[in-house]
């Protein structure tokens, strides 16, 4: 994953490439989601209200749509509700979301290759592994309740 600063560089070199200019608000929401792992408008909105002016939620919700057009961030559904999102890299990952204590838990999406290809042998469906949430029981918690 690139440092801060190589980010901020990979930021304004996209948005110049663009024709688009590197702003506070920009670079603000793109270190909340670096920071943050997986977060949810909102919560991006909560980490960097008060640190620039006029970042409001609309703001963060137009913001993130450049940055996933960008493809420097994607999002995820990983419940009811407003989307989740994380740094764009090379390989996709599929989330493991534990419906007792909320953690979330990136796995490569090879584990679900045999998945693929059934439900693809069955349905002639191919399903995009790399945008996959899946729900559950996290061990820690299997632990805590057994």
């Amino acid at each position: 994953m690139p440092t801060e600063a190589e980010a901020e560089t990979e930021l304004a070199a996209v948005l110049r490439s663009k024709g688009l200019r590197m702003t506070a608000q920009r670079q603000l929401v793109l270190e909340a989601v670096r920071a943050l792992g997986h977060a949810t408008p909102e919560q991006i909105h909560e980490r960097i209200r008060g640190q620039v002016e006029g970042v409001n939620i609309t703001t963060v919700y137009r913001t993130l749509d450049l940055l996933e057009e960008l493809q420097l961030v994607s999002h995820t559904h990983l419940s009811h509700g407003a989307p989740t999102y994380h740094l764009s890299g090379d390989r996709g990952h599929a989330h493991l979301v534990c419906h007792r204590c909320g953690r979330i838990t990136e796995v490569d999406p090879a584990l679900f290759a045999n998945a693929r290809e059934e439900v693809a042998d069955a349905s002639g469906f191919v399903m995009d592994i790399g945008h996959v949430a899946v729900f559950g029981t996290c061990a820690e918690c299997l632990e805590k309740h057994a």
